[in-house]
């Protein structure tokens, strides 16, 4: 059996540079979750930051709705109240005159082409 010589400094050497390549490998596996992770924050604060808007906008309406511009602007718009010193004004209409109505306007559909039918059925979601 021949006597194997081992050298140490090339031992050492393939040791560290197989322990370099693990902590390569660690500290990419560690970007990656740093970025999935800044992704994600993103998102959070993104999803806050509209909740956020949508806040202030629910707290401006609410201010606005029980302010009394909003209740009179109701009561003259919706309500039909008027104030003191206005004359409501009530159209009539003329003795023996017929009411006017619009006729509704049908729209005429396009008949499809037999590609067009078979591309509809296939291909559109």
């Amino acid at each position: 059996m021949p006597h194997l010589q081992i050298n140490f400094r090339r031992v050492a050497v393939f040791a560290g540079i197989f322990i370099l390549i693990l902590l390569v490998i660690e500290f990419n596996s560690r970007l990656e979750e740093l970025n999935r992770l800044n992704d994600q924050r993103d998102q959070v604060r993104m999803v806050a930051t509209q909740a956020a808007q949508t806040e202030m906008a629910l707290q401006t309406q609410v201010a606005y709705a029980s302010s009394t511009a909003a209740v009179e602007e109701w009561a003259r718009t919706e309500g039909h109240y008027v104030l003191e010193g206005d004359q409501p004004v009530v159209p009539l209409v003329q003795p023996g005159s017929q009411p006017v109505i619009a006729p509704t306007v049908q729209p005429t559909p396009t008949p499809m082409q037999n590609w067009e039918v078979w591309w509809g059925l296939f291909f559109d979601e």
